[in-house]
């Protein structure tokens, strides 16, 4: 049996990724939530854990859970800090999504939610890749109310530091409009109807900037 298709779900921070992937979920397709499994990974790999005290000290664990609002301090607006934590926890997250994957044989397609897709190149890895679209001021909203903790100011340095979504909506190969507008329903079932009816012929090929939008 062939593989599944491996497809990304990406967007910026309050666009909405996560509520998209739960509607895949109603419909049968497992997804995998890279940042959950980040922190997962970050709190129980020993690998994981014995890179970042390395790199950031073993004050950084308080009785076994990293010290998260400590590690914010050191990476944010730090790009050099920032660098050498991503780069121990993204291969573990990519190895821990390949075993998870492995586990899926029969599934048609499965979802990789991720918010640097188009960043760190994970897109050269998957079969396609659905950017999830909202406006900036929506965006900020959300944030504020699952966060009240974070500032208008952190939410604008955090959406800064992502690429634009101008630009995830360019490379996309499939697009979803999340903007209290368009119904998502709809162009959930539209992306759905076209990755379970295969449209990728083989793994070689890659849907060439379909976008599905319903107003």
């Amino acid at each position: 049996m062939n593989s599944p298709l491996q497809i990304g779900v990406t967007g910026g921070i309050g666009s909405g990724k996560s509520t998209i992937c739960k509607i895949f979920n109603i419909l049968g397709i497992s997804s995998y939530d890279s940042d959950s499994r980040a922190k997962w990974l970050n709190n129980n790999d020993q690998r994981v854990i014995a890179e970042i005290q390395k790199v950031f000290g073993p004050m950084i664990y308080i009785n076994g859970q990293l010290d998260t609002k400590a590690l914010s301090k050191v990476v944010f607006g730090d790009k050099i800090q920032l660098e050498k934590l991503n780069s121990i926890v993204h291969p573990a997250v990519s190895k821990d999504f390949e075993y998870w994957a492995s586990a899926r044989k029969n599934s048609a397609y499965i979802i990789k939610e991720a918010a640097l897709i188009f960043e760190t190149g994970i897109n050269n890895k998957l079969d396609a890749v659905i950017t999830v679209y909202s406006p900036l001021e929506l965006r900020i909203k959300r944030i504020q109310n699952r966060d009240h903790q974070r500032s208008k100011e952190q939410i604008l340095s955090i959406i800064n530091q992502q690429m634009e979504d101008e630009k995830k909506v360019a490379l996309a190969d499939f697009v979803i409009y999340n903007n209290e507008k368009s119904l998502i329903i709809p162009q959930i079932l539209s992306i759905h109807q076209a990755l379970s009816t295969k449209v990728l012929s083989n793994k070689n090929n890659k849907f060439n900037g379909r976008s599905f939008s319903h107003s």
